[in-house]
């Protein structure tokens, strides 16, 4: 974004290699890159109060429509993408996801009407993929000649995700995901993962000169290494995740060259969230001072522009207690059990991450209905839910996709009061799934939750709680324990008013039983979940 066209055109003409590229310094400031210099970082109150994101999980692999990790899959014989790929582009050994990549043209992708989209919906922030697991950067990237400038869409995508934000005040997330490109290519040896920068010199078999002459697929692919313990077990991958489960270790330059990358892009397109899909930053594990380096850069490089104050947010995956101090915990498609001290996120998709035709096809979208309920127990429990929206290739939203994402504006306009600029109450919940244990699976995956009329979500602003029933009452009837003549959750304080969003007072008695409402025929918001405000005095 700050460099000129001239600078541009050099950038696209010029094999990288042949450019000569400083290191990226690490920007100075409050934070040493330490963990205990990071630990002095604290959520900003702007993110507290946002609680609702969407999340543009885009990127090349959008293009098969055959769902996510397609760029391994591809090339995993035997498996159903691999199928899917040789019937629609033939053996990978010929067009690989480096084809894939210029075959992306993002024909019908109009940013700032699908940012203006998701504002209306509710969302208070956005994310764009700022390059995933496939090690493609989806922005003017000078430190990688395998970008979305360069090749495919010839567009720099995040950058137009950034002014579509500036636009409708949006903050914008950029999540990092190319860690582990050193691994997830493994497969690809067997194919087009061991071709070179002279290979794109020699012609096709028919005389004609490949598309990529003049780069380097070693850049995208990251394959000249020996292969992981174990990686002929398609499965091996997710393992290794942690470096020290026999994974092959990532070359200094390569380390060096993701470092300049992020820290790159920090600099030039100012995000104000970014999502790490590492166990805590990348190359935890096998190089600690990488991710160090880069939390520092982006803490400081906020902090000097803000007169000290710290209003970026960075999120990992499976940190422990001392870690969550250092930065924000990202649960992926999951929900804690219990309410959490420190704010954190979940991420989750109505989809595949990847766009995938066969989710569509099958009508296996969550409804509005299933992201509502997750929004509210996320938001009882300290928490805020980044929900992505897989595009199509060509940057499209299907008909599927719309509808649920009207059906989900309906119900946040009438109740996002009860979400937005919240905090917990003294309880997050009540009935039977407040009650039980339901334990995250390594770093989430517990969602898919059936609540039911029964069970009750809270959280509060001011002398205001919102109790919000997870399923309509079919006696429109409901009974909320917590606010019970002398319950420990009132702390003290009694019920002075109750009215529905949307609808206004309702009638209502108290005793040792709880809180007796009588709900009305009509629904505003839709059939998802009502939401009572119930003031509190003491």
């Amino acid at each position: 974004m700050k460099r000129t066209a001239v600078a541009v055109a050099l950038t696209i003409s010029l094999p990288l290699q042949a450019q000569t590229r400083a290191d990226v310094p690490v920007e100075r400031g409050p934070f040493e890159a330490s963990w205990e210099s990071l630990k002095a970082w604290e959520c900003p109150e702007w993110f507290r109060d946002v609680k609702f994101g969407i999340w543009a999980h885009w990127g090349p692999q959008c293009q098969a429509e055959s769902g996510d990790w397609y760029g391994r899959g591809m090339y995993q014989e035997g498996g159903w993408q691999y199928k899917y790929h040789v019937e629609h582009f033939g053996s990978p050994a010929d067009f690989g996801m480096k084809d894939l990549c210029n075959a992306w043209k993002a024909e019908h992708w109009d940013p700032e009407a699908l940012v203006k989209l998701y504002k209306s919906v509710g969302a208070q922030f956005f994310f764009t993929l700022g390059q995933h697991h496939d090690n493609f950067d989806l922005w003017d990237s000078p430190y990688q000649e395998w970008n979305s400038v360069r090749i495919g869409p010839k567009r720099d995508i995040v950058g137009e995700w950034a002014k579509a934000c500036k636009k409708y005040k949006l903050p914008l997330g950029v999540s990092i995901h190319g860690a582990h490109a050193w691994t997830w290519f493994e497969e690809a040896q067997k194919f087009d993962g061991n071709l070179t920068r002279e290979d794109g010199y020699k012609p096709n078999p028919d005389g004609t000169e490949k598309w990529w002459k003049g780069l380097d697929p070693q850049e995208l692919y990251a394959q000249r290494h020996e292969r992981s313990r174990g990686w002929e077990n398609p499965g091996s991958v997710q393992g290794q995740w942690d470096w020290k489960n026999g994974a092959a270790l990532p070359s200094e330059a390569f380390k060096r060259k993701l470092q300049n990358r992020v820290l790159e892009l920090i600099n030039d397109y100012n995000p104000q969230l970014l999502y790490f899909d590492d166990t805590v930053l990348p190359f935890y594990g096998c190089d600690d001072q990488v991710g160090q380096n880069i939390l520092a850069h982006f803490y400081n490089h906020s902090a000097n522009r803000h007169h000290g104050r710290q209003q970026v947010v960075a999120t990992g995956k499976v940190l422990n207690d001392e870690q969550k101090q250092l930065m924000l915990w990202d649960v992926e498609r999951g929900i804690p059990d219990r309410a959490q001290p420190l704010p954190w996120q979940t991420c989750t998709c109505i989809g595949s991450w990847h766009y995938d035709r066969g989710i569509y096809n099958r009508g296996a979208y969550k409804s509005a209905g299933r992201v509502v309920r997750m929004l509210v127990d996320v938001v009882s429990k300290n928490g805020c839910l980044l929900l992505s929206v897989p595009i199509r290739g060509d940057g499209t939203l299907d008909e599927k996709e719309l509808a649920i994402l009207a059906d989900l504006k309906a119900w946040m306009d009438v109740n996002k009061e009860s979400i937005i600029g919240t905090r917990p109450w003294t309880t997050f919940g009540e009935g039977p799934l407040a009650e039980q244990a339901n334990p995250l699976k390594d770093q989430g995956f517990n969602e898919n939750i059936n609540y039911t009329e029964k069970d009750i979500r809270f959280n509060a602003k001011g002398k205001t709680v919102y109790a919000t029933i997870m399923q309509w009452p079919k006696e429109r009837a409901a009974c909320i324990k917590s606010f019970a003549t002398g319950a420990s959750a009132l702390k003290g304080a009694k019920v002075s008013s109750v009215k529905l969003l949307g609808y206004g007072k309702v009638p209502y008695t108290v005793d040792a039983n709880g809180l007796q409402v009588q709900l009305p025929e009509q629904h505003p918001g839709g059939d998802i979940a009502p939401v009572l405000a119930v003031k509190l005095k003491d």
